[in-house]
């Protein structure tokens, strides 16, 4: 099929599964772990091929570690599925409820979205996380991964597709994008495909809009910050840095640069550089760590980078004021953290910060959908419409208003003959 053909179809699937009750599609979810788990082997062999071709391909480090779908990942994502499954249907919800007179009501009630086209890396777990989130939330996807998963993602396509078919799921609600000529296809797609979620670097995301006149949920990359303030619990400090650091190097949430005030003792900084030795990270200083620490020169080019890789780039500042600045300058607007016990200088920073995830003593790895409880995430959303932040099932729906009268005119309203009540009802939508 040709992409205006697949995304017919999947257009087409959309108003069915819209109308697709709660249950079913739980059920469908539950299927799409029966098959994951009857086809670990055969997945697993799969992958190591596209794992292989990588590695011919010379495939950087950070990303071949993504590509691999690990037993640990295979885990983590039937987890999220089943997380999914627990949470409450997102779409049926009446979000408000007015009596606009007697016998005239009106209602906000969730609904999804339609069709949404998602461009991500190469991950093939993201494959599983982001059709599960779409299948929940009663929306159609079509599914564009990086070209290294390509026999992952095939193979990943024809088992959801399968599972979810045999659980009643209208045919065609998922569909499979393999090269970039497919991508620009897609983005020609107006009138079938709704929405655009693509994942990747800042100027990936602006291509993206640039080509396409349908709306785009810009997930773009995590330059995230650290900033270790002068009322810092030193230990704790270390603790958080580390973790957001080394944790995992090649995720979109992982700290790329940490900001120290002027004020933190030498001593420090010095137990910090030992504690990144430690996890081999390599650190890149300004003039002013360089004359503490043994360390690479850090340049402005440091201060734009997402190393997604064992580099992490330190600069001092002399206040609050200056880390803030300095992120709002440099940062992606994903994931900023501040270590501090001073709950004024805490607020400050959460208040001014303008991030989608502001953390007080806590890593910045916690920006992820699976840890906030939304079951998994379809991506991190880093500008400031409709949803920001992880998106998971809340961000995947949007709302209709439904007002259900008996005869009403709105000449009645404009001579005078009917008034307006305009009072809270304290009830759902009955349709």
């Amino acid at each position: 099929m040709s992409i205006m053909e697949k995304s017919k179809k999947a257009s087409q699937a959309a108003f069915t599964l819209a109308a697709v009750d709660v249950e079913t599609r739980n059920r469908a979810l539950q299927n799409i772990i029966k098959y994951i788990k009857e086809n670990v082997d055969q997945l697993q062999a799969v992958n190591q091929e596209d794992l292989d071709r990588a590695e011919a391909e010379h495939l950087a480090a950070p990303l071949h570690k993504r590509l691999k779908l690990s037993p640990q990942k295979l885990t983590d994502a039937i987890k999220g599925i089943e997380d999914l499954i627990a949470l409450p249907d997102p779409v049926g919800v009446t979000q408000m409820a007015t009596e606009l007179d007697n016998g005239l009501d009106l209602y906000r009630v969730t609904c999804p979205i339609g069709v949404i086209g998602v461009i991500f890396e190469s991950r093939p777990d993201a494959f599983i996380q982001i059709s599960s989130l779409c299948l929940k939330s009663g929306n159609a996807v079509l599914l564009k991964g990086g070209h290294e998963a390509l026999k992952t993602n095939q193979f990943l396509y024809q088992l959801i597709r399968k599972a979810t078919e045999e659980a009643g799921i209208p045919s065609g609600w998922i569909q499979n994008l393999e090269s970039r000529d497919d991508v620009n296809e897609m983005l020609k797609q107006r009138e079938t495909i709704d929405l655009i979620i693509p994942r990747g670097s800042n100027h990936f995301v602006q291509y993206i809009m640039d080509h396409t006149s349908i709306p785009v949920m810009g997930h773009s990359e995590g330059i995230c910050h650290v900033y270790i303030d002068r009322d810092a619990d030193l230990k704790k400090a270390i603790r958080i840095a580390v973790d957001s650091k080394a944790q995992s190097v090649s995720v979109c949430n992982a700290a790329e640069t940490f900001l120290l005030h002027r004020d933190l003792p030498k001593s420090f900084i010095q137990s910090l550089k030992q504690s990144l030795e430690k996890e081999n990270i390599s650190i890149r200083g300004d003039e002013r760590i360089q004359q503490i620490i043994s360390c690479e020169p850090a340049t402005e080019a440091d201060w734009h980078t997402e190393y997604l890789d064992r580099i992490v780039s330190i600069k001092m500042v002399d206040s609050v004021d200056e880390a803030i600045r300095h992120i709002n300058h440099y940062s992606s607007k994903h994931t900023d953290a501040i270590v501090t016990e001073n709950e004024e200088t805490a607020r400050k920073f959460l208040l001014e910060v303008d991030s989608s995830g502001v953390y007080q003593n806590a890593s910045t790895r916690f920006a992820d959908g699976f840890r906030y409880g939304f079951g998994a995430e379809v991506g991190i959303a880093t500008g400031k419409l409709h949803a920001r932040g992880p998106v998971g099932l809340e961000g995947l729906v949007t709302y209709k208003y439904k007002l259900i009268g008996h005869g009403q005119i709105v000449s009645d309203y404009v001579n005078g003959s009917a008034h307006y009540t305009h009072q809270p009802l304290k009830q759902d939508c009955p349709l």
